[in-house]
């Protein structure tokens, strides 16, 4: 008899596992594929190796304001792709050295729930006390005619040795706009479209504002409230026709179309029979401390739709383990944070404007641009700015907005201020290295403090 059995090998599942053995659990994991899931096979991981590869072309080609003289020759995309299959192969090896060095229990095979306390993989039943899914997700192929032959999925776009001439990228979230950025770095001909009135529908207006800029600067065409309809031969050299709606119906002709959208892994596992519910989005129903509708099983990352992010996973992993074992944690949804890694970078957490507003706060907000911070002024990274939302009455960060450089990582500075409840005037004071990117934080909510040093005033 088990503890715990996690089913599911990627970043949730992987985390669950070792802490559930870290607190004393008699603990296996169940993967039928490779170690690391999405995230390490076919997501995160790889396409930021790519992403690295296009911030280099960019640098080289930048390198002259700095009197830096350097000529650019043709990339070579099959080292891009070893490259991004090295990595991936260290960081699986490195999951499964971690397992067996806390001795979880990796089952290989496909599992299936038998009850609430059974599993079965590949005809053996195993007994346990807790089931964590940890499915994830998987390319969710829309059903619009003609689109199966002209498609480019995302995992063929991490393989790719070759890059398209023109490329339709539909819908205008995370994974679409990390790929117009990289498609167009490397010299194809991308248009963006999204049925949303702008892209990045779910993050602030002024982050959105931002990145679609930084999108039309490096040749993307932003296309907005249109939808790809249907998909046909083309008889010119770009290949495919593409319908879009809107008034008027427009038509593009691409040499392919972008396969990127996601969905919970979720089907033949048994979990209907057992009684697990869904939500409208296909996705598993957990409750604050990650349990499914049924006693004894819990969910999370991808499964479990929302923002489908890896760390949300990992994070997630923890909570639920703990759970598992007898503990009591709460998981805290509001304080996932979100990243764009194109250039700028976007980093976000909690509220936006509208959100904290519609919400019913009184709202209090603090901006402070990149063209202000020493740092970036020195490297000529001036694009961007820090935007933070906060409660007027109490001075609570409800949210902060970061397009810029490095703001996947100063994103963190937001998680770690709101998860220990500081004020935007506690924030203000605090104390930053110069020149660096992470003072602009500080100036930032200085600004929502209403006195900050090196802006205007009001």
């Amino acid at each position: 008899m088990h503890d715990v059995i996690v089913i599911g090998g990627g970043s949730g599942g992987y985390a669950a596992a070792i802490r559930a053995s870290q607190l004393g659990g008699k603990t296996a994991l169940v993967e039928c594929g490779q170690m690391g899931g999405t995230c390490v096979n076919r997501g995160c991981i790889p396409s930021k190796t790519w992403v690295r590869g296009a911030v280099l072309f960019n640098l080289v080609k930048e390198a002259g304001e700095f009197g830096i003289k350097a000529t650019l020759e043709p990339v070579d995309f099959q080292t891009i792709v070893d490259r991004k299959n090295g990595v991936s192969a260290d960081i699986r090896n490195g999951m499964e050295a971690l397992l067996q060095n806390n001795g979880v229990e990796v089952i290989r095979g496909r599992a299936v729930i038998k009850s609430p306390r059974e599993i079965d993989v590949e005809g053996r039943v195993y007994e346990t006390k807790r089931i964590i899914l940890a499915t994830g997700s998987t390319l969710a192929f829309p059903a619009i005619e003609g689109l199966d032959q002209a498609a480019l999925t995302t995992d063929q776009v991490l393989d790719m040795t070759q890059v398209p001439s023109s490329l339709l990228i539909c819908d205008g979230g995370y994974i679409e706009v990390e790929m117009a950025f990289l498609m167009a770095t490397f010299g194809a001909k991308v248009v963006l479209v999204t049925e949303a009135a702008r892209i990045l529908a779910r993050e602030d207006h002024d982050t959105s504002q931002r990145i679609a800029q930084s999108l039309r600067e490096r040749g993307v065409e932003v296309l907005t409230r249109r939808a790809l309809t249907s998909v046909s031969k083309s008889e010119s050299a770009a290949g495919w026709s593409c319908v879009l709606s809107g008034t008027p119906e427009r038509t593009v002709e691409v040499q392919k179309v972008l396969v990127s959208s996601r969905k919970p892994a979720v089907s033949d596992l048994g979990l209907q029979q057992v009684g697990v519910a869904f939500g409208e989005d296909g996705a598993i129903r957990v409750n604050g401390r990650l349990e499914t509708s049924v006693e004894s099983i819990y969910a999370i990352g991808d499964a479990t739709g929302g923002w489908m992010l890896s760390h949300a996973a990992s994070s997630m992993a923890i909570a639920a383990a703990q759970n598992c074992m007898g503990k009591t944690t709460t998981y805290p949804f509001h304080l996932i944070p979100r990243g764009l890694w194109s250039s700028p970078e976007m980093g976000a957490v909690g509220l936006s404007e509208e959100e904290a507003e519609k919400k019913g706060f009184e709202v209090e907000v603090g901006s402070f641009p990149y063209a202000v911070n020493g740092l970036a002024m020195t490297r000529g990274r001036v694009e961007g700015a820090v935007k933070i939302v906060s409660d007027a009455r109490h001075g609570e960060i409800l949210g902060v907005h970061i397009v810029g450089g490095g703001a996947t990582d100063l994103v963190g500075e937001a998680v770690l201020a709101m998860q220990l409840e500081a004020t935007v005037n506690e924030l203000a004071h605090s104390i930053r290295l110069h020149p660096t990117y992470s003072e602009t934080v500080v100036d930032g909510a200085r600004d929502a403090a209403s006195w900050a040093l090196y802006l205007p005033k009001r």
